[in-house]
């Protein structure tokens, strides 16, 4: 039987760290975690676990051909370490958790592979968690995936991390980016704020409140098409966060953030790449 050890690494883990194993995303978690930032806890299923449950070879000659409906069909038949995959669930809590790509190319410098593979929310059960691995595998392969990789990555890469994380249910979330991307000025922050799940933001779906602020988090601009959903102190609070962020990687990052029972978790970090 393989042990949890072998085919997770929890986001404490020092090896989580390390882009190959875990991902951009994975990555840029445990790096947070490590310095005692507010992240839901969580593990990551290893970039080479997807080489290890599927025939790789065929799988890359399909990638490499861009037949994406016969890559993600060979990958949806995939033998993942499932008995290692519910010994972490449990380890867990058993409770309700999110399940992301966390592809090794993605959120580099240089470009982000943001949107581009799957993300599932408010997963339930070890049987429906193993199924929504599955299925973010599958996304790498999805013809939108294999065009941007064949113009930003390369195609015979089968590196996909999984992170599977604790959910929280925000009163409050959104993003926020430590400069201003439109107007390219570092002298500001952008955020942008909704009640519930910022997956809305994310997706476009919602259209969020909007605050332009300063390094401290003094509002210089808003556009309240909620009414306002942030306290200005949270906005200080995240002014504070965004600048930790970018002295921790080294340059602007858009973040993503929430607010549940009156605490401020960070759940993803990723360079800006458009300034």
């Amino acid at each position: 039987m393989t042990s949890a050890t072998d085919v997770v690494v929890w986001f404490a883990d020092e090896r989580c760290r390390d882009v190959d194993c875990a991902g951009g995303k994975g990555a840029s978690l445990a790096a947070m975690t490590a310095v005692g930032l507010p992240v839901p806890p969580g593990f990551v299923v290893p970039a080479w676990e997807l080489e290890r449950a599927v025939d790789a070879e065929p799988l890359r000659a399909l990638a490499l051909a861009g037949d994406y409906a016969a890559a993600q069909a060979h990958v949806r038949e995939a033998r993942p370490p499932n008995e290692a995959l519910d010994a972490a669930y449990r380890e867990i809590g058993e409770q309700l958790v999110a399940v992301r790509s966390s592809a090794c190319a993605e959120d580099s410098d240089i470009a982000s592979y943001a949107g581009q593979q799957e993300t599932f929310l408010n997963v339930f059960g070890a049987a429906d968690v193993c199924r929504r691995i599955v299925e973010c595998w599958a996304s790498f392969f999805s013809e939108r995936a294999l065009f941007y990789r064949a113009r930003k990555g390369s195609l015979d890469d089968l590196r996909m991390a999984v992170v599977v994380q604790q959910m929280v249910e925000p009163r409050k979330s959104g993003v926020l980016f430590t400069v201003d991307p439109v107007q390219k000025r570092r002298d500001r922050m952008v955020v942008e704020a909704i009640f519930g799940l910022g997956e809305q933001v994310v997706s476009g779906e919602e259209t969020p409140d909007h605050y332009v602020i300063d390094r401290e988090g003094l509002s210089k601009r808003e556009r309240l098409i909620h009414s306002g959903v942030l306290e200005p102190e949270e906005l200080v609070l995240l002014a504070q966060l965004g600048q930790t962020l970018e002295e921790h990687f080294g340059g602007p990052q858009d973040v993503e953030w929430a607010i549940a029972d009156g605490e401020l978790y960070l759940l993803q970090s990723r360079p800006v790449t458009t300034l």
